[in-house]
Order: structure tokens, then C-alpha cells, then sequence
């Protein structure tokens, strides 16, 4: 174990020290990619995503996936720090990307690399390093999943204090449009869109969905942005104002924009649909496993790459998410250690309740 987290700092540190901003990811791409090889392992890369399983896999067992990301987002303007210092200060690495995601995805790597010459019985490890989380780009997850076999269930590796998300938010941005008619601010003729738009902005921030989720509560409706008009004196024929709604596991973000388009004459324009909630039952093995190590389970409010993997998944990792993207970011190397150990000790679990036909 001691030898995992050795190499594991050291790997983070490298990581860390290069700049990873989404869609520029090719050189931590290629520092993972190497790294792998040198250990020993035949991994796969497609764009800036890389992905490994075990000599060992068997395609006739179910696999489970090992995945975090290796893009960040771009430094905020308050470090007082160099943003891309590796170096170990205080027993912390203060770093863009150590808390979100670099510990959780090296702290993975390594399990995956515990594992190699000892795999779990029954079940496939698949390790997968994904690009563009940060901006949910399709050179991501979007990108990767296609080219990999199939998976059954997935550890998402995201900073959460070594805690279980069981269930996440989903994210969609609307477009809304309400059209009048114009005409001239001086004389009683148009139709004034701003008048037409502002009950149907009622109407939307205060509609209720009848499910509520009891990790992640109500669907969450706010209206952020507003546009109208081109000048004082001309009465506006088109307003224009933007959604952005949180969803939960009860809900697919098409029946949402389905049932809201039912109660507003606003015409509903979503820019995408494919970031859903997720859910994983209580029941399933590897959150029945989680528990019996004292984990506790939660629903998340932030997006992660959850939203795109087309199966069950946790999300757990080292740190604390009201640390990403944030001046002064950093991991605790106590957090890394105990972090790998978590990961390790969920694997050998899952493998039992597996084995006690849960």
C-alpha cells in the first residue's frame, strides 16, 4: 500500500504542474498515458481520454468502471500562489486541479494498479481518464464511452470527502422567447413583449413538480437572464429571457421541458438534453458495500461526468468540493492516503457482497 501512495503523490505532482485547461489536455493525456505504460499496462487513448483494463479481463464478466477527469478549469484571478506548483507545503499540495479532480483520479489510478496482478474474482476493473468534464465537451466522456465494452456500474471520482453521491443534479439552460408586437413608445399601438413575458416568468419560477426527490429535493427553476428592446421609444416585439433548471433522478430532462412548455406561452428552446440526473438504488452492492465501511450517502448538487455514463454510478473522492475552483485550491496529503485506502477497501468490499449473492 505504502508504495501506491508514494508513486501516487509523485504521479499528482506532475499532473498538477502542467496546465490542463478542458479541450487542452494533451499533455496530461500523455503524461497518464505513459505512466501507465511504464507500469506495465496496455492503455487506450482516444482524443485526450485514456482508458485501461487489466490483462486479465474477462468479457464474459461484468466490469466496473474507475473513472475521474485530468482537465481543470482556468485559474481564478486570487491565487497568490503559482496555480501550477507540485510541491508538498505543509503536508498539502496547493495546486489548480489537486482537489478537483487530480487526487481522485490519481488516488483511482492507483487502485486500478493495486489490483493488477491480484484482480478482484468475478467482476472486471476498467480505468478511464476523461477529458472536458470541466465544460461537458463531446471530446469527453461523450467521446470515450463508445469505444469502451460494456460496463455495469461506475466509480466516479470527484472530491466529496470520501463520501457516496448516490444521486446528482442534472442541468438544463433554456432559451425562452415571448413575441409581441412593436411599435411606437409614444402612441397605443404594438404589443409590449416585456408585458407578455413577465406572467409567464411568474408562472415558470413558481411551478412545482410533483416529485420530489428525498437526496436531492424539487426540480429547480431560475430565471438568470433577460433581454428586450433595441431603443427607448420603440415598444419591444420580442423578449428573450434564459432557464437554468436543476433536475433529479424522477425526472428525464425531456419529460421536464415537456411539462413546463404545457403551463407558458414562452417557446422553450433547450441547448441540450443530455446532461440528466442520475440515481443509484440504496440496494445496489456497491452502495451496500459503501455503508458497511461507515460511509455515508448523499445527493450532489454539482454536475459531474455521472450525468453522461448510460449506467448506475457512485461519486466519491478525496477533498472537498467547496474547495474546486477556487484561488488556492489544494489536497491534503493525509486526504490522498486515506482517500486510496477508501478506494481499495470499497473494491475488496463490493467483491464480498458480491459473493454473498447481494
Amino acid at each position: 500500500m505504502d508504495k501506491w501512495k508514494q508513486k501516487g503523490i509523485e504521479l499528482l505532482q506532475q499532473l498538477v504542474s502542467i496546465p490542463s485547461f478542458s479541450r487542452e489536455e494533451n499533455q496530461t493525456a500523455a503524461l497518464i498515458e505513459q505512466f501507465l505504460l511504464v507500469e506495465g499496462l496496455t492503455p487506450q487513448r482516444v482524443g485526450n481520454n485514456i482508458w485501461c483494463t487489466h490483462d486479465s479481463y474477462n468479457p464474459k464478466w461484468p466490469t466496473v468502471l474507475l473513472n475521474s477527469h485530468h482537465d481543470t478549469v482556468k485559474p481564478v484571478s486570487g491565487w497568490e500562489s503559482n496555480p501550477f506548483d507540485g510541491h508538498i507545503k505543509n503536508g498539502r499540495i496547493t495546486a489548480l486541479g489537486s482537489n478537483d479532480a487530480g487526487a481522485s483520479l490519481v488516488a483511482l489510478i492507483m487502485t486500478f494498479l493495486y489490483f493488477k496482478d491480484s484482480p478482484p474474482r468475478e467482476f472486471n476493473l476498467l480505468l478511464a481518464a476523461s477529458a472536458e468534464e470541466e465544460i461537458s465537451g463531446k471530446g469527453g466522456v461523450e467521446l470515450l464511452r463508445d469505444q469502451l465494452p460494456p460496463i455495469s456500474v461506475g466509480i466516479v471520482g470527484e472530491p466529496t470527502h470520501m463520501q457516496m453521491a448516490i444521486a446528482e443534479r442534472g442541468l438544463i439552460v433554456v432559451d425562452a422567447e415571448v413575441k409581441g408586437r412593436a411599435g411606437h413608445a409614444a402612441r397605443e399601438v404594438g404589443v409590449n413583449a416585456i408585458y407578455l413575458a413577465l406572467p409567464e416568468i411568474e408562472k415558470l419560477k413558481n411551478y412545482q413538480f410533483d416529485k420530489i426527490s428525498s437526496l436531492l429535493g424539487p426540480v429547480k427553476i431560475a430565471i438568470t437572464q433577460i433581454q428586450a428592446g433595441v431603443q427607448h421609444n420603440v415598444v419591444p416585439d420580442l423578449c428573450s429571457f434564459v432557464l437554468d433548471i436543476r433536475t433529479q433522478e424522477h425526472y428525464t430532462n425531456e419529460e421536464v421541458i415537456r411539462e413546463l412548455q404545457q403551463i407558458t406561452q414562452a417557446d422553450l428552446r433547450p441547448r441540450s438534453l443530455r446532461l440528466n440526473a442520475s440515481g443509484i438504488s440504496e440496494e445496489h452492492p456497491l452502495v451496500v458495500a459503501g455503508k458497511s465501511l461507515r460511509m455515508t450517502t448523499f445527493g450532489s448538487a454539482t454536475l459531474s461526468d455521472q450525468a453522461l455514463w448510460p449506467f448506475d454510478t457512485i461519486k466519491i473522492g478525496c477533498g472537498d468540493s467547496a474547495r474546486s475552483h477556487t484561488a488556492g485550491e489544494y489536497i491534503e496529503i493525509e486526504e490522498f492516503n486515506q482517500g486510496l485506502e477508501t478506494y481499495i477497501a470499497l473494491i475488496k468490499t463490493y467483491e464480498k457482497t458480491l459473493g454473498k449473492g447481494l
